[in-house]
């Protein structure tokens, strides 16, 4: 669905995201990546307890990636599309 080169960015997504963190203003990221490592550690937590403590989430983790690499990378350049709009519009 997201070209490596989008036009409509300039460039992709990902590239375009770290341009925004890196030039946004500090607070801004700062309240960002907060609540993006809320969101995963919640994330975390609930998986765990929804598998069981027992089982080795980070090995789970890794072969739905691997098992699903267009899928995850989707995801992903939603999420840092997602991210740039929530500074952006912070921003202005």
């Amino acid at each position: 669905m997201f070209m490596e080169d989008d036009d409509l960015f300039g460039g992709s997504p990902q590239k375009k995201y770290f341009d925004i963190i890196f030039n946004a203003n500090r607070n801004l990221v700062e309240e960002e990546l907060s609540r993006n490592l809320e969101k995963l550690a919640a994330y975390e937590l609930l998986f765990e307890e929804m598998m069981g403590e027992d089982k080795d989430i980070m090995q789970i983790l890794q072969n739905y990636i691997w098992e699903n690499p267009e899928k995850v990378k989707e995801k992903q350049t939603s999420l840092f599309i997602e991210g740039m709009g929530d500074i952006l519009t912070k921003n202005e």
